[in-house]
């Protein structure tokens, strides 16, 4: 599955470059440059763990959150998109050697740049995207029983699809889906439960769909 996905990375990114080669031997005038979108997210990840000594898997919780965007436009069809939100999950190994065992919350800042293309018509725009995240793993609460539980902050790969709906001229409404290839390694200090330290292989790979509204600014 992953290697499908960095194979659609690569060719979209080959489909946009070839389209800004186009585009930007034209002179790309009365557009709007920049653009702001407030969202609310659903993000639910596709979880999956190995986890050394005493095996099993991971559960991860779903979050709904708000969500802040900025894009730019290069040219009519070429964009550049920062996404902002911040989520908490609560996590859970199940099925291991030991049962399952509660391993607190924690929350994640996975500040996303996805390069995008966008196909003009007159009310409705469809665009795609594919770009790279940062996710900032912070604020853990460990759980009733490990000690302490560590997450490793990670890049990983971003894959975009979305519709923006005209209102008027300047407010549009937006329907977006991406899909977040996230992994991270976690260490669980539980040492006074199991008389141990487990570390873990955590694929978190979020599937993220938000509906909201934007406003070209200028």
């Amino acid at each position: 599955m992953r290697k499908l996905f960095i194979t659609a990375l690569i060719a979209s990114f080959a489909f946009i470059s070839a389209n800004a080669q186009e585009n930007t031997s034209i002179e790309d005038t009365g557009f709007t440059k920049f653009q702001l979108r407030v969202r609310a997210l659903a993000v639910v990840p596709n979880e999956s763990a190995n986890i050394e000594a005493i095996g099993g898997d991971v559960a991860i919780t779903n979050d709904y959150v708000p969500e802040l965007d900025l894009t730019y436009f290069f040219t009519k069809n070429i964009a550049a998109e920062l996404i902002l939100a911040t989520t908490q999950h609560d996590v859970k190994a199940i099925a291991t050697a030991a049962g399952d065992i509660p391993l607190g919350d924690v929350r994640l800042l996975p500040p996303t740049l996805t390069v995008q293309y966008h196909f003009n018509s007159e009310m409705v725009h469809p665009y795609i995207g594919a770009g790279v995240n940062y996710t900032l793993f912070y604020d853990e609460n460990s759980g009733p029983v490990a000690d302490k539980v560590e997450y490793d902050n990670a890049f990983g790969f971003a894959f975009q699809l979305g519709f923006d709906f005209d209102i008027t001229d300047k407010w549009f409404i937006n329907l977006d889906a991406k899909y977040l290839l996230l992994n991270t390694d976690v260490t669980v200090d539980a040492t006074t439960a199991l008389g141990a330290t487990v570390g873990a292989d955590v694929d978190i790979n979020p599937f993220i769909a938000g509906v909201g509204i934007g406003y070209r600014l200028f």
